[in-house]
């Protein structure tokens, strides 16, 4: 299953979005969902613990300067990779 998460930790119900989550999953932040995955943030700790494979949509964390915050465990790609992704993914969920 592919999760896309476009808002912000702060402004939505990030614990609800994990517990849909299973070991095995892809999960891409875009848009503000690209705070999630700040270095050393809760909302990082969740999503990793899940056993996840993490993927950040590079032009939106240059977009918001936070491309140098980012958590290595986090794979940056670009909107290439993003379709690679929809693609790869029968069963996808935005949130």
């Amino acid at each position: 299953m592919l999760h896309t998460i476009s808002r912000s930790p702060f402004y939505c119900d990030f614990p609800a979005i994990l517990r849909l989550m299973s070991a095995g999953d892809d999960v891409l932040l875009l848009e503000d969902g690209v705070l999630s995955a700040i270095q050393g943030a809760e909302t990082l700790k969740g999503l990793l613990n899940i056993m996840i494979s993490l993927y950040i949509l590079k032009e939106d964390l240059i977009a918001r300067g936070l491309l140098i915050y980012i958590s290595p465990q986090a794979q940056v790609i670009s909107y290439d990779g993003f379709i690679e992704l929809k693609i790869q993914h029968a069963q996808q969920i935005s949130w």
